[in-house]
This record gives C-alpha cells, structure tokens and sequence, in this order.
C-alpha cells in the first residue's frame, strides 16, 4: 500500500551487500489528529483551485525532483557545476537568498565533494546533513549582529542539504526542511498537525530522520484512508506547505509578514514554500545577486 515496502538501495561493500540509509520510521511522541488533516487537505484543494490546481501543483513538484534527480543522480554528480548549484537554489526559498556566496569561494570540486558525501557517503543520515553543514565554512563575526545572521545562513545550509536529498530520492528521504519543522524554535508545519498544539508549550518532536519519516507515514495512512495512493510521498509535500502556509497567516499580522512580503494569497504562498515560485524579475537570479540581508532569507529562520 505505501512506499515503506519498497526495498532501498543496495550498496556493495567487498562481499557483503548492505542497505543505504534505511529510515525507520518513528513513533509519534503526540497525537496528530486525522480531523486537521481533513481541514488542511480541504484546505489545500481550495487553494490551489483559485489558481491552476492541484494537478497542476503536483506536475510542477513532479519537474522540480525530476530536476533534481538529473543534477543529482550518482552516475552524473561529477559533473556538478556552479551553474547546477544555482539553479537548484532557486528552487529553494529558505536557501536562495543565502548560500551561494558561501558556496562559492569553495569551488566546483569541493562542493561536488560535499554534495557526494552527503548523498553517497558512509555514516549516518543525521551525521552527514550536519558534515555538509560543517564544511561550508560561515563568517561569524565579531558583534551581535553578525553572528546571527551567520546563524541564519548556517541553517539555510541545511534546508539546502535537506532539500536536496529529499528531491533528488522522495521516497527514500523525507522532506527536512526548517519549515516543516524546526525543534530548536518548536515551529513548523508539523504543529498544525498535532491536536491541542495551541495549548502546547513544549513539542517534544526532535529533528531525527525517523520523526520526520514516522509523521510522513502517518500522512501517507491519512491519505490511503482517502483512497488515495498516487504520488504520495509529493502529495505529503504540498500539504506540508499548505500547513506552513496556515501557519503563516496566523503570523501575518507579525514579522513573518514583514520578512516574506505582502504580496499574494495562500496559492502564492504554497508555491513559494515549496520553491515553485517562477516571480524572478527581467531573468534576474535570486541566488547570485541576492545578499544576506534579503527580506525573503529571514523567513523560516
């Protein structure tokens, strides 16, 4: 019935024949209540019904893995370019504006070198995602200021990583961005899940591989309950982003709204989280001529 079946990845080891992070999902520490998740799937077919639809949203998530999977694939990641690099960067809100000025001093070579360790590498999941965080090195300054926006772009590093392991495999890797859920500020689209979370101070959720992959087959039993069983893994991404998205416009009337800009609805919204926004002016990239002090970098931070 659902992906958790399907074998994973072989990887050869001298005679011995071993499984690549293999993700055992996890029991959920709260309740996540299947009524929230009817409200935000109805949720997610009214918005994306004032603009294309949702078929229209899944096809564009469809070509963004398909992307990513190309750049990505083992056979093709020495080849890598800065090019490559940017351009999945764009497909990314909460990194764009950010690590490309960091990845760049590095060189093509070293961030192949990254990238390969942190998709094909020995170790754990969680251990890799934090190497590949570690070895792009971030100026952290000496005054208040600076160290936090070093903080800021060390996370949008991570998100990047996340990111691409997700796309460039969805049925392997769970989507682990900041915006789905963060325990270091206890926020996310995870929360909108979870019954009484408004009355919770603490979310005990972790940042594990396993919690992230047992709430997604949490979603993934909600969406067989419905009958629905295609493009699953893709499916649980656009209702990650449309819990975001209420998460965000309960925060509208604060900063939330002062980073992310005041322009459009809850179908922009859903694009922008999941990087499908296409809002580029005259061609212009986000990824290269963007700074760090960028409105859009601070959201989800």
């Amino acid at each position: 019935m659902l992906w958790f079946k399907k074998q994973p990845d072989k990887v050869a080891q001298g005679t011995v024949t071993v499984e690549r992070d293999v993700i055992e999902p996890a029991e959920l520490t709260l309740p996540f209540d299947p009524r929230l998740f009817q409200q935000h799937f109805s949720q997610l077919k009214a918005h994306t019904e004032l603009d294309a639809g949702l078929e229209a949203y899944l096809d564009s998530l469809k070509a963004k893995q398909q992307f990513f999977a190309g750049i990505l694939a083992e056979s093709h990641i020495d080849q890598m370019t800065l090019v490559d690099v940017e351009a999945m960067l764009e497909f990314i809100f909460t990194a764009r504006r950010r690590v490309f000025p960091v990845l760049k001093p590095l060189g093509e070579l070293q961030i192949r070198e990254l990238v390969k360790q942190l998709l094909y590498g020995e170790g754990l999941l969680a251990d890799r995602l934090q190497q590949f965080v570690d070895g792009v090195p971030v100026s952290e300054g000496d005054d208040k200021e600076s160290r936090k926006q070093a903080g800021k772009t060390k996370r949008a590093i991570y998100d990047f990583a996340a990111e691409m392991l997700h796309f460039m495999d969805p049925v392997k890797y769970p989507l682990m961005t900041r915006w789905v859920w963060d325990q270091n500020t206890v926020s996310g689209s995870l929360r909108e899940f979870i019954k009484g979370s408004d009355h919770l101070v603490e979310v005990p959720l972790g940042n594990s591989p396993e919690m992230f992959e047992g709430t997604r087959k949490w979603m993934a039993e909600q969406y067989a309950e419905l009958g629905i069983y295609k493009e699953v893994p893709l499916m649980i991404d656009l209702l990650l982003a449309e819990g975001y998205s209420s998460y965000f416009r309960s925060m509208a009337e604060g900063v939330l709204s002062a980073d992310f800009g005041r322009s459009g609805g809850p179908e922009e919204h859903l694009k922008k989280f999941l990087g499908l926004d296409g809002d580029r002016r005259s061609g212009k990239s986000r990824v290269i001529q963007a700074g760090p002090d960028s409105q859009e970098s601070n959201t989800a931070t």
